[in-house]
């Protein structure tokens, strides 16, 4: 046995689980009300959908996916300027692959686009993109770079040691800790408590999430993506909510520190800077979107092409439910369109797009009811 899967088992061990689990349901038992909880992240969205950790959770524990997923708060204005640049400009596109089956305002996705002449190329990282513009210097490209905190830096530092001439970014990154902030003010959504995102708390430390916390005093708790990772979170944040003492606390030590990855912000902040920025189905959130600095304007398609940040979005398609779906108001079962129209091979909203799309999660594990949501 390998020493990895030998670490993985001790943080899959069922004995351990069912332990955890067991604390979990006598917390929440003192506690008796109906406890909500929102993780932020398309990752731990796949492990506790994966593990059935929903089915193990007592009756008066519910957790939700929030805005997690990049593809799915993508602004469509964005998806529509890059479709507009390869056909109208002939210029070719970079990106990944989810990204490239979501649908813009128009109801068009860069693969739709395709069809019609664009010519899209679908990378896996940043510095394949550049491989391929500095292989081909007759041809304009443009990256359309989609992402949270973990994937911003790499273009950050691939722009400071230079692109090929031939190519700029459209930057649609965003900036995660202003997003749970934004969950955190409102009242409506009557989050209790966090299970904050490890992969992205990674890079910026739990320190961002301290402004927010002091404003609105939740749980918050980060955690890593083994089931016992999820699990032993949710104990920390009854745990937190069954004595009223609520602080920012870190279930994730192996990966997550207070300051996080600073030379991986210094990096993205040197190229980039926090502004207002558009969240599908949210709207706008003050400081989160990683915008060029004037200083690399030659790069940035936003200046080269006179594309501005969106302020606005058109709306999901008709009688799709992802605009809740995104913030936790529903979940994918609740959506008219869920498994019927709206399918992995046919997505009609964002969230049945990308692997870490709460509705393609739920499809892929075949969650088909919303009696059987916690199995």
């Amino acid at each position: 046995m390998s020493e990895l899967k030998k670490v993985l088992e001790r943080y899959r061990d069922p004995r351990l689980a069912r332990r955890i689990a067991e604390k979990i349901r006598e917390l929440a038992s003192k506690i008796g009300e109906k406890i909500l909880i929102m993780h932020v992240c398309g990752t731990h969205e796949w492990t506790i959908t994966h593990y059935g950790i929903r089915h193990v959770l007592p009756e008066n524990v519910e957790v939700r996916a929030g805005p997690g997923c990049p593809v799915c708060v993508l602004p469509a204005a964005d998806i529509d300027s890059m479709i507009r640049l390869g056909l109208e400009e002939r210029i070719s596109i970079l990106t990944f692959g989810d990204v490239s089956r979501a649908r813009g305002g128009r109801g068009l996705s860069l693969e739709d686009a395709r069809g019609l002449g664009l010519d899209l190329r679908i990378v896996y990282s940043f510095q394949d993109a550049v491989e391929i513009a500095s292989r081909e210097p007759e041809r304009r490209f443009v990256f359309f770079g989609v992402g949270f905190d973990t994937t911003c830096p790499s273009v950050a530092h691939a722009v400071l040691r230079g692109l090929p001439s031939n190519m700029v970014v459209l930057s649609s990154h965003r900036y995660v800790p202003p997003a749970v902030g934004w969950v955190m003010c409102r009242e409506d959504l009557e989050v209790d408590g966090f299970i904050a995102p490890g992969h992205s708390g990674t890079v910026t430390g739990m320190r961002p999430y301290r402004e927010y916390f002091e404003r609105n005093p939740r749980p918050i708790v980060f955690s890593g993506f083994e089931p016992l990772d999820v699990l032993v979170s949710i104990y920390m944040v009854l745990r937190q909510l069954s004595t009223a003492r609520y602080s920012i606390e870190n279930e994730y030590t192996r990966s997550v520190t207070w300051e996080g990855n600073a030379r991986a912000m210094a990096t993205a902040l040197e190229v980039f800077e926090l502004k207002e920025g558009l969240w599908r189905g949210i709207g706008l959130i003050e400081g989160s979107a990683f915008d060029f600095r004037e200083k690399y304007s030659r790069v940035d398609a936003r200046a080269v092409y006179g594309i501005e940040q969106p302020r606005s979005d058109p709306g999901m398609p008709g009688g799709c439910r992802c605009a809740e779906v995104i913030i936790g108001k529903a979940t994918p079962t609740e959506c008219p369109l869920y498994m019927r129209v709206c399918t992995p091979r046919t997505p009609v909203g964002p969230c049945m797009v990308s692997v870490e799309g709460t509705c393609k999660i739920w499809a892929d594990h075949r969650i088909l009811r919303r009696e059987v949501e916690r199995a």
